[in-house]
């Protein structure tokens, strides 16, 4: 037995919503290969699956910084440091009384939960229970048990091999295991939104690639950089990489603004925007879009808004922010790291141009003549996809890490 002051084991378990169903053994596969993905660099690590959950023996690893690797693979539930004890009554006490020194701020008040998977150990769950609670109780005796409301439960199983205890449960990323839900397009701004958005979506199972417009020489490499930082936070989250194709916007919205500079700009650029992110999810073999709108929150967020944007593409367009607070988006990007880069003041193309009153409700027929008038609309579309610049970011720190091509 390890030091019962070091975590042996981190116990992982995977979502209810993972569980049920003819998906179960696909959904498991996909998280235990995500784990020994973003586990790779703990080489001493070792996975062991068991029904509805994965044991990652920790070796010399840090519980602490495996559990941060855990906690961006999408489809788990919770982990736990473990402490583990040999199938011996006086050993499972010594180990109880430690762990419960180690972590709990005292006084506070607790309960033991047994768990007897190895039928053969020679006390029942109740007299385990009083047994642990027992001996927690005299080594501690500023605690007190509290069955019903516990501010901490000691949690043992008694298994075969021997016995596992664990105190702290901390959430993972939830959802359904990435990849699971199909293929999509993220539109990545520079702002808080849709970082949000595609952790959403990736969250829900899509496998992202993601789209950003920039429109060099109004806006700078600086805000480039700058999603390009926000798109290598969400590789963390989506396998250890993700696409990230750059396209050129400028002669889009330079040609358009030339020939309309009225208050329906804003619904004409962003249609655009759609189709050609559209082109590229279509070559890439994605079946949505994903966007951060959040309903009312600009002009271009509007119903009136989003019905004559989205009308421009065929394929849907998923808006997993659209009933959100402002608040409750914040409260996200920071949650994935993102908040701190999206507020960085880098211009972006979609503020380029603005005319001094945007439409809110604005009409799909008029808006269609008005893009009529534009005979090369569709090849400047197809050009700006085609052209677009494509790096693989990943994870570590430095552009030096990604691949242009």
């Amino acid at each position: 037995m390890m030091s019962p002051l070091k975590p042996d084991l981190l116990l992982v378990r995977f979502g209810e919503m993972m569980l049920k169903g003819k998906n179960r053994s696909r959904f498991e596969k996909k998280v235990v290969s995500q784990l020994r993905g973003v586990l790779a660099p703990f080489t001493q690590v070792k996975l062991v699956t068991e029904y509805g959950r994965v044991y990652i023996r920790l070796s010399d690893a840090s519980a602490e910084d495996v559990g941060k690797a855990v906690s961006k693979v999408f489809g788990i539930e919770t982990y736990s440091p473990v402490y583990t004890a040999p199938s011996d009554s006086e050993a499972i006490q010594a180990v109880a009384v430690a762990l419960m020194k180690k972590v709990v701020k005292r006084p506070q008040t607790f309960k033991v939960e047994v768990k007897r998977v190895d039928k053969s150990f020679p006390f029942d769950t109740p007299e385990m229970n009083r047994i642990v609670g027992g001996a927690v109780l005299r080594a501690c005796p500023e605690l007190s048990v509290d069955v019903r409301s516990p501010e901490t439960t000691l949690r043992v199983e008694l298994r075969e091999k021997g016995a596992l205890l664990f105190v702290e449960t901390f959430e993972g990323a939830g959802g359904y295991p990435l990849g699971t839900n199909g293929k999509a397009v993220l539109l990545l701004s520079g702002g808080i939104d849709s970082p949000v958005a595609g952790w959403q979506a990736m969250r829900r199972g899509l496998e992202l690639e993601a789209v950003h417009f920039h429109s060099f020489p109004y806006t700078s490499e600086r805000a480039k950089e700058k999603v390009i930082q926000l798109a290598r936070k969400l590789s963390a989250y989506s396998g250890g990489s993700i696409k990230l194709h750059l396209v050129s916007f400028t002669e889009v919205q330079t040609s358009i603004y030339a020939a309309y500079k009225d208050n329906l700009l804003v619904t004409i650029l962003r249609r655009a925007m759609y189709r050609i992110a559209e082109t590229i999810a279509e070559r890439e073999k994605a079946l949505a879009l994903v966007t951060g709108e959040s309903l009312g929150q600009v002009a271009s967020q509007t119903l009136p808004s989003l019905n004559a944007i989205g009308r421009a593409v065929s394929l849907p367009v998923l808006q997993p922010l659209i009933a959100t607070d402002k608040k409750d988006i914040i409260r996200m990007a920071e949650q994935i790291d993102t908040y701190t880069l999206s507020i960085q003041p880098y211009e972006d193309c979609c503020t380029l141009f603005l005319p001094p009153s945007p439409s809110t409700n604005p009409n799909l027929r008029v808006i269609e003549a008005i893009e009529r008038g534009f005979p090369q609309l569709d090849e400047w579309i197809l050009r700006a996809a085609l052209e677009a610049e494509t790096v693989i970011v990943t994870p570590e720190d430095g552009a030096e890490e990604d691949a242009y091509f």
